[in-house]
């Protein structure tokens, strides 16, 4: 059998090079290879460690050459970049195989037997009716599924910008008053709403309404629908499941319009019929059945594994100190300075990296200026030019988009939980279409997004043994805190600071 042969050559080639710790590396080769055999779709849950590091590609990949047919591997460009660069000749030497590897946009050629990979944006064209579609029956191994409804919700935003509005103006010359019109109305209701942080607001129905209004009567007096954009934007308008805000430009006066599904699931239906799906997703469900995560990317029947996280090799030391006040509170602010100047302090005397994530805008800004004046140029807001000793300030997003090229830090430090701000239009948005499902918008949107984040952002602490401090004590004091507990661990809670716990573990007290 396959998963036979996938044993031993890579035991042998783990033997032989070695350099390579991780536990589970047999164990998701012989999955994938009994998955593929037995056309039996897998979910397995790695770890966000595992993911970070790259240290389960190795497994999945010794399965995929071995296989004898032909595959799918849908990755992004930086896992892509290393697949082929680290991983593919590492197993190839040592193999000795032949089977090809391609990147592709498309499916290579009918009588291809070997593994196509492709981008996550190239496979989703794949579901589009005019797209050649892929071949039936053929596996689809997806290395970073955690992120795939991200990926198709990106995919099927559809977006008008102001040249737009200019090309329909030459689309229909005898209507040019009344299409400006539309627009100039548009305008108007969408910039007295004052500036948010975010730039974006949700497009009411009522303004809805007139676009579609707007395209209506285009179609009727030419005689002839819509084409291009416009069409592909007019299409999704209506649909009660489709999230529409404009982006406002109020230098320039003007704005762009975008759509996107709120759930995906119906759209990656075409991806999965017929055909064997292996996911590898980072991030740890708490749920090892993973039935919200199946539902909402319309998966079913899926065989579920679980890795934990290795206790001995990645767990933190967490400080979650009690008694700091609650996040909206006046004195959260104060009481939040105070924590940080002491964890600094101790950090700079055991010359660390210290990364604090602080989302609030006005926060920021205040404990960064605060602090700067205390310890000069060491402290950085959102610079990804940070060395060993640096103050990093950041939000969720920049830390998340950076922290591969930032140094490993020793200590971190988090305001506040990451749960989607519903001052964010885009957020309410969602929120507000749970609500009118009658479904529990906290339980199935808010909270599992910020696990999620959370733990992607915690990562690279694990492998340094770092300090992980926490100052929202809605984790002590809601009912969701035992979730976000079990999402940090393994962990040793801290009830005290002093310098040893800030010291790199290359370094002797």
């Amino acid at each position: 059998m396959i998963e036979v042969e996938v044993h031993q050559q890579l035991r042998a080639l783990l033997r032989a090079q070695g350099g390579n710790a991780w536990p589970h590396h047999l164990t998701v080769a012989r999955l994938v290879a009994r998955a593929l055999r037995l056309q039996r779709s897998t979910l397995m849950q790695i770890g966000s460690t595992a993911a970070y590091q790259g240290q389960h590609r190795l497994s999945y990949l010794a399965s995929l050459l071995l296989w004898p047919e032909p595959l799918i591997l849908v990755a992004s460009a930086e896992v892509q970049h290393s697949l082929c660069h680290v991983e593919l000749p590492r197993l190839r030497d040592w193999l000795g195989l032949t089977k090809p590897v391609c990147l592709a946009q498309t499916w290579p050629d009918p009588n291809f037997s070997g593994i196509a990979l492709f981008s996550p944006q190239d496979w989703l064209q794949h579901r589009l009716p005019q797209h050649a579609p892929l071949p039936p029956g053929v596996p689809v191994a997806i290395d970073g599924a955690e992120s795939l409804e991200d990926w198709t919700r990106a995919h099927l935003t559809q977006t008008l910008l102001p040249q737009d509005w200019d090309a329909l103006l030459w689309a229909y010359p005898t209507r040019v008053e009344t299409i400006r019109d539309a627009r100039a109305a548009l305008t108007h209701t969408l910039f007295r709403h004052p500036p948010n942080p975010y730039g974006c607001l949700i497009v009411a129905e009522e303004d809805r309404r007139l676009l579609g209004h707007l395209v209506d009567r285009l179609q009727q007096d030419s005689g002839q629908s819509f084409s291009g954009k416009w069409q592909q934007f007019t299409d999704t308008l209506l649909q009660p499941n489709t999230l529409v805000w404009a982006v406002l430009d109020r230098s320039q006066g003007s704005f762009s319009l975008n759509s996107a599904p709120i759930e995906v699931a119906s759209a990656l239906q075409p991806l999965w019929e017929g055909r064997t799906q292996i996911l590898l997703n980072g991030v740890v469900d708490l749920d090892a059945q993973s039935e919200q995560f199946q539902l909402q990317l319309g998966l079913a029947d899926l065989t579920c594994v679980q890795f934990a996280t290795d206790r001995h090799n990645e767990a933190l030391s967490l400080y979650l100190p009690d008694g700091v006040p609650m996040p909206n509170t006046p004195e959260f602010a104060p009481a939040l300075m105070r924590q940080l100047q002491c964890l600094l302090t101790l950090g700079f005397a055991a010359d660390t990296f210290s990364a604090l994530i602080i989302d609030d805008l006005p926060l920021k800004s205040r404990i960064a200026s605060t602090l700067a004046a205390e310890f000069g140029s060491r402290v950085k807001v959102e610079k990804g030019d940070c060395q060993v000793g640096d103050v990093l300030i950041s939000g969720w997003t920049f830390w998340l988009e950076h922290r591969r090229s930032l140094p490993y830090p020793n200590l971190m430090a988090i305001a506040t939980l990451p749960f989607p701000s519903l001052e964010n239009p885009k957020v309410a948005g969602r929120v507000a279409y749970y609500k009118q499902q009658r479904q529990d918008w906290f339980r199935l949107y808010l909270l599992p997004e910020a696990l999620r984040i959370l733990q992607e952002a915690i990562a690279p602490l694990r492998s340094q043994s770092s300090l992980l401090a926490l100052f929202d004590s809605r984790v002590l004091h809601r009912t969701y805190g035992q979730q976000v507990l079990t999402a940090l661990g393994p962990y040793a809670r801290l009830n005290y600071l002093d310098e040893s716990i800030l010291i790199p573990p290359q370094c002797s007290v």
